[in-house]
């Protein structure tokens, strides 16, 4: 009898030690099991962020004309791409704006005194830093070299001589004054365009155009959107600016309405605005469609 529940406990032992060690298994399963979840969670995690983050970014427009700042740089159809870089963190971008004409417009030669055709060409290059949601500062070099060998000038890409014309430098600072409301000032450095007044004594005095502008989104519904905008611009130098003929005036007045062109499940991004230039007495309607 004794030997028989020496032989039940023995077995009920083994029996333990068993379960003890396929738990202790099942245990230490269960956590390689449990730390690699984690770790693929995390993998993937890594590599879902390593996609969200985009470095370089390219985007491509048709315009049927192209308007800035209240004046009409090109009075037919453009197309307009960009090629930028983007930190991490999103505050900085760097990048490369360019426009073609898909019609020409008249130029006169310096020599013959003809007028020939020219396609609308630029290549500008920007920087922008974002302090916040709400402030940006932005550096532009606007290269318009549309009809420059055309007249018979020399092309110089670099140049930012006062009297040659087409290259000039604009710093710009970007506000938001509240939820649907913006200020944008813009100032001329230097280089050419003709930002400069011509001194008694024949010197080149330059005229460091502002250009200040308020927007505001005054109504919305689904995917439409209409701003208000008007802009000004002035020089505190001379008697002259870039966009006016006399030391200020207001030079941009309009409205701009944002949707969506729907095609099927595809929605194409389009604005339209009216500009409206109170000192030439020029009113445009300019159509951007993105394409991507």
């Amino acid at each position: 009898m004794k030997n028989f529940i020496y032989t039940i406990k023995k077995i009920e032992n083994k029996k333990l030690t068993l379960n003890i060690k396929f738990a202790k298994t099942a245990v230490k399963r269960i956590t390689v099991f449990i730390l690699f979840v984690l770790n693929l969670g995390f993998i993937t995690a890594q590599e879902n962020d390593v996609d969200l983050y985009k470095a370089f970014n390219a985007s491509a427009h048709i315009k049927n004309m192209h308007i800035w700042h209240g004046s009409v740089v090109h009075p037919g159809a453009i197309f307009a791409t960009s090629l930028e870089y983007n930190s991490r963190n999103s505050k900085f971008t760097a990048g490369l704006w360019g426009g073609a004409g898909l019609s020409s417009v008249d130029v006169v030669h310096n020599i013959t005194g003809e007028s020939v055709n020219a396609n609308y060409k630029e290549l500008s290059i920007y920087a922008v830093y974002r302090f916040s949601n709400n402030f940006f500062i932005e550096a532009v070099s606007h290269n318009n070299y549309t009809g420059v060998e055309e007249r018979g000038d020399k092309l110089r890409y670099w140049s930012y001589d006062k009297t040659q014309g087409y290259n000039f430098v604009d710093l710009n600072f970007g506000v938001n004054v509240s939820k649907n409301t913006s200020l944008y000032l813009a100032t001329i450095l230097g280089g050419g365009s003709g930002d400069y007044e011509v001194q008694s004594n024949g010197d080149l005095e330059n005229s460091y155009t502002h250009y200040l502008e308020l927007k505001s989104r005054v109504w919305e519904k689904d995917d439409n959107k209409l701003s208000l905008f008007i802009g000004g611009a002035w020089s505190f130098i001379t008697n002259k600016t870039f966009y006016t003929e006399n030391k200020g005036n207001i030079i941009n007045v309009g409205a701009s309405l944002n949707k969506n062109i729907n095609l099927g499940a595809i929605k194409i991004p389009a604005e339209v605005t009216a500009m409206w230039n109170p000192e030439q007495q020029k009113a445009v309607l300019q159509l951007d469609i993105t394409i991507f």
